[in-house]
C-alpha cells in the first residue's frame, strides 16, 4: 500500500470490458516525507476520491483485485482517502496538498 496525491482525472471514450464505470485518476506517489516520487501514474478509483486528495493505493494484482470486476487490466487502484498522517512530528497530508 503507497500514498499518493490525486492530480488530475483521465476520460477514456472506450473502455476494457469491465472497467465501464470505473473512473480513472491521475496520481502522484509520495514518499515518507509527503514528497513527490517517482513519476505519475494512472489508477482506477475503487472510492470517490478527486484532484488534491490524499489517498492510499495499491498496485499489481492487487489493483485489479480492487475493481468490481476483477482480473481486469489494471496496474494500480485506490482504495482508500487518507485524512491524517504524520510522521517525525510532521502532518503529511497538509504538506503533501502544496
Amino acid at each position: 500500500m503507497y500514498l499518493a496525491r490525486v492530480i488530475g482525472r483521465v476520460v477514456a471514450t472506450t473502455a476494457y470490458e469491465g472497467l465501464e464505470s470505473v473512473p480513472f485518476q491521475w496520481i502522484q506517489p509520495l514518499d515518507e516525507e509527503g514528497q513527490d516520487a517517482g513519476t505519475p501514474l494512472v489508477a482506477c478509483a475503487a472510492i470517490a476520491s478527486g484532484p488534491g486528495d490524499i489517498v492510499h493505493f495499491v498496485d499489481g494484482r492487487e489493483g485489479a483485485l480492487a475493481c468490481p470486476t476483477t482480473f481486469v487490466p489494471v496496474d494500480a487502484a485506490i482504495i482508500g482517502y487518507v485524512e491524517e498522517a504524520s510522521a517525525f512530528g510532521r502532518d503529511l497530508v497538509r504538506e503533501a496538498r502544496r
